[in-house]
């Protein structure tokens, strides 16, 4: 019996920079893509709209097909608009946050065309990565697409944006660690096979970042870093099959707490909060990941939300129960008693979540 091939796609556009907006139609071209169909998501064409268009319709060889307003990831909107695009169009190109990448992610895997991404904001490694979280049955659900074909970042654009996805984006890098750990937990558990390789490229892209130098989380280098380690992180996840590299207990956590609040954080914001939780669970590098979450002021932005430490008890409880097929951490019952123990007896639980 021979061993099943897993073949695997790599963004062939990646590109990361200041003020390349209106590089969008070079890039296009270089890549041998002449006719396309633009996504933005809402607000995104009234401040960047025009460079882009310009961009593409200033080349002779280019042709913008049409251009939509769109981020809807209700399904039963999704794919009348995935199936009503032009038939010509040899790719699709999403630009903004991730509703309308994930949405525009989708159609282009419906027309079986390429996916150019074009975030404006990093507040997770949504822009980099196959899967989309899409609405279905008025649940938010996660979704096999493809992997993006080009990966374009305007380092000027994500300095700009609003904080929170900024810090959200440190909360989703960070969470590799614990991740890691609970892949190589479910192994040892005979509940997963851990690829060596997607998990050490894993490792690399929280560790890349965690370890370098900065005076303030804006800074070109600091926000070019950390755009590179959300992109290693979407291709440990196309190299694995799965999104087992990037995501483990504390990711079930902020699903859990997606179910629990009435009006959820963003993923990577509650994602951070629970990479330390859990990172002190496994008794794993918690003193790298407080260090880091406080030094990038994540905890100060966290003590602001008004957070209920009850919530995170309840999203403890409810973790296992969202991904069962899974083991982590979290599936433990010894394990869930400790991080419900950590939310009302650790320092900095107790200062950046509420205890009513």
């Amino acid at each position: 019996m021979g061993t099943a091939i897993h073949r695997i796609e790599i963004p062939t556009i990646m590109e990361v920079n200041s003020g390349i907006m209106e590089n969008v139609g070079s890039l296009l071209e270089r890549a041998g893509i002449f006719k396309v169909v633009l996504f933005f998501g809402e607000g995104i064409r009234e401040l960047f709209g025009e460079k882009i268009i310009a961009s593409i319709k200033g080349k002779a060889s280019l042709t913008l097909l049409e251009t939509f307003d769109f981020d809807d990831i209700a399904v039963e909107n999704l794919i009348p608009r995935g199936f009503s695009i032009p038939s010509k169009a040899e790719a699709v190109v999403g630009v903004g946050g991730g509703k309308v990448l994930d949405a525009a992610k989708y159609i282009a895997f419906l027309n079986n065309l390429p996916f150019v991404s074009i975030p404006t904001s990093t507040s997770n490694d949504g822009f980099s990565s196959s899967g989309c979280s899409l609405l279905i049955g008025g649940k938010r659900t996660s979704v096999h697409a493809a992997m993006p074909f080009g990966i374009i970042v305007d380092l000027e654009v994500i300095k700009n944006a609003p904080a929170k996805f900024i810090y959200s984006g440190l909360g989703d890098i960070v969470s590799k660690i614990t991740a890691v750990y609970d892949w190589y937990f479910e192994e040892r558990n005979n509940a997963a096979k851990v690829d060596d390789f997607a998990a050490m490229l894993a490792k690399k892209s929280v560790n890349s970042i965690v370890r370098m130098p900065y005076t303030d989380i804006t800074e070109q280098f600091f926000q070019k870093e950390m755009v590179d380690s959300l992109t290693m992180s979407g291709i440990a996840m196309e190299i694995a099959g799965n999104s087992s590299p990037a995501s483990g207990s504390e990711h079930l956590i902020s699903h859990a707490l997606d179910r629990v609040l009435e009006k959820p954080q963003l993923h990577g914001i509650q994602v951070g909060i629970a990479t330390y939780l859990m990172s002190l669970v496994q008794q794993h590098r918690s003193e790298r990941i407080q260090k880091f979450l406080g030094d990038t002021g994540f905890f100060d932005y966290v003590s602001t939300l008004d957070l209920k430490a009850e919530a995170f008890e309840k999203a403890v409880d409810l973790a296992p129960s969202i991904k069962p097929n899974r083991f982590t951490s979290i599936h433990v019952e010894e394990n869930r008693s400790k991080a419900k123990e950590l939310l009302k007896s650790n320092a900095i639980l107790k200062k950046i979540l509420r205890n009513d």
